[in-house]
């Protein structure tokens, strides 16, 4: 069948129809919490460990990726799972990086023939673009996770919840030790509803000094010597773009809020990592500093420039599901402003109040976007599997205005396309796209353009920046694609959004 954006979904999965379709008609339930029963909780080794959880052939794990690119604990339940030659096993991590390059072993072994994740990149993103998992690719938003788990859809048997500090009982935090990366927000809703959990720590004390992860939900607390590498938390850049094209982008983007009226006392924020990202904050930052504004928060992940935002009184607080650097560990641990939130309480659909429905402005970035203004984060141009929605159609949703910023041609393509190659955020949600050559405004925001109509700034057609990308570039060739499907992306609410292609041939190389 086809969804509302004509997309085709597979029997058996619902079709996305509009971003208030099931939200506004469905009452949402979820299933009860699991307390752990256990008193003694200490195991020795991993091995020790599965024999305890009785993990089996086609049971499902879950772990969270708050060390990102520096995690060492999905590695390790691999290792065992190789190691037992355990089958059909289904994996549900929150993202999955290229230091996961383990897993496509398994992969093509039929040891792992599932996964559910909101983004991934990398060897493992590669081969499940060349078909090599058996079934399919589940991927959803930051807030679809958690909706997913507390309502019973993803049913997890074990949960293993990287800790960098412990104590036996399983109370555990992310700013103590080693490995501390800050923020734990991914983690509660497995804490919470998977069926067994464990805490999985390179710190071992006596006390913690804050309880993020509750013991009384943990069955097991093993300790290793490395859970990972706390600097690989760090993503994307830590410093504004120096590019004078994405300098262009920032200045008119902070202009295009200064015109709307959205920078103002008590305004809320939110942007990523990247260079522009953080190129567009600088921007912000000056005009605040300049006109006096005092923000209310700044939230998603926190990253060293916006802890010096809110340090030197722009925003009373911070609401961070994760860390993206050490800057904002360290605020984290200190600060009583910078406050945890977790992945539910950020972006749920059915939370009472989300942090991202509490936010006027959202600047976020775009792969491909097409001229019904639909974003692309999940595929390339190519149909290469590159990244996934994490919190871009959850923040898109919620806030009050959501502009893409991002170069109108990048090597040589179009950024604006007739059709996007995949689909992770639909157009209904953005309002505004900003590039060097010209911004566009959603035909939908009447109320924007009304604003913009005496505006200095260059207001043209999503059209017309498409012809103009075009005379640069050229007309793109037509992709082909096998007419398998290897992976879901999930709108929010747990409808198929568009489907992802296996690229025509296996890889040798993988």
């Amino acid at each position: 069948m086809k969804n509302s954006l004509d997309r085709i979904v597979p029997d058996g999965y619902i079709p996305f129809q509009g971003v208030n379709a099931i939200i506004k008609s469905n009452q949402h339930k979820t299933i009860p919490k699991v307390l752990s029963t256990n008193s003694e909780k200490i195991v020795k080794n991993i091995s020790e460990l599965f024999d305890k959880l009785k993990i089996k052939d086609g049971m499902t794990l879950s772990f969270h990726h708050h060390l990102r690119n520096g995690d060492a604990v999905l590695n390790m339940v691999l290792k065992e799972i190789q190691t037992r030659n355990l089958k059909n096993m289904i994996l549900a991590p929150s993202s999955i990086f290229p230091v996961h390059q383990p897993m496509v072993e398994l992969i093509k072994n039929e040891n792992v023939t599932k996964i559910y994740t909101n983004y991934l990149n990398g060897p493992v993103a590669d081969a499940i673009t060349h078909g090599y998992l058996q079934d399919v690719l589940i991927m959803d938003s930051h807030g679809g996770r958690p909706r997913a788990i507390e309502s019973g859809e993803l049913k997890i048997d074990v949960a293993f919840i990287a800790t960098p500090t412990s104590d036996k009982h399983g109370n555990g935090n992310g700013v103590e030790g080693k490995s501390a990366c800050g923020t734990l927000g991914y983690a509660i809703a497995d804490l919470h509803f998977a069926k067994q959990k464990v805490v999985i720590t390179d710190h071992l004390v006596n006390k913690v000094s804050q309880v993020d992860i509750d013991g009384k939900y943990v069955d097991y607390v093993l300790t290793v010597n490395q859970i990972g590498e706390a600097s690989g938390i760090v993503s994307g850049t830590t410093k504004p773009t120096k590019d004078p094209v994405q300098i262009k982008i920032a200045k008119d983007t902070a202009q295009l809020l200064e015109e709307l009226g959205y920078l103002k006392d008590n305004m809320t924020f939110q942007t990523g990592a990247g260079g522009t990202s953080l190129a567009v904050a600088e921007e912000v930052k000056k005009k605040m500093l300049k006109n006096k504004i005092k923000g209310n928060f700044a939230s998603g992940g926190i990253t060293s420039f916006l802890v010096n935002m809110y340090q030197i009184g722009l925003f009373k607080k911070l609401f961070d599901v994760q860390c993206f650097d050490l800057d904002a560990v360290e605020s984290y641990k200190n600060n009583k402003n910078h406050i945890f939130m977790t992945a539910s309480e950020y972006g749920n659909p059915y939370e009472k109040n989300p942090i991202v429905n509490q936010l006027d402005i959202v600047i976020l970035g775009a792969t491909e976007i097409d001229l019904d203004f639909n974003v692309n984060v999940t595929t390339d141009s190519h149909g290469n599997i590159i990244g996934g929605s994490g919190g871009h159609s959850d923040t898109a949703y919620g806030a009050k205005l959501t502009i893409i910023t991002t170069n109108l041609v990048k090597s040589r393509t179009s950024i604006v396309k007739e059709k996007v190659t995949s689909i992770t955020t639909p157009g209904e949600s953005i309002d505004c796209l900003v590039t060097e050559r010209g911004i566009a405004i959603h035909p939908k925001r009447t109320d924007l353009l009304a604003k913009l109509k005496y505006s200095k700034l260059k207001i043209v057609s999503i059209e017309a920046l498409y012809n103009q990308a075009i005379r640069m570039t050229g007309v793109p060739n037509t992709l082909e694609f096998d007419k398998r499907i290897v992976g879901l992306i999930r709108y929010r609410d747990g409808s198929i959004i568009d489907s992802i292609y296996q690229l025509r041939g296996k890889s040798n190389e993988l």
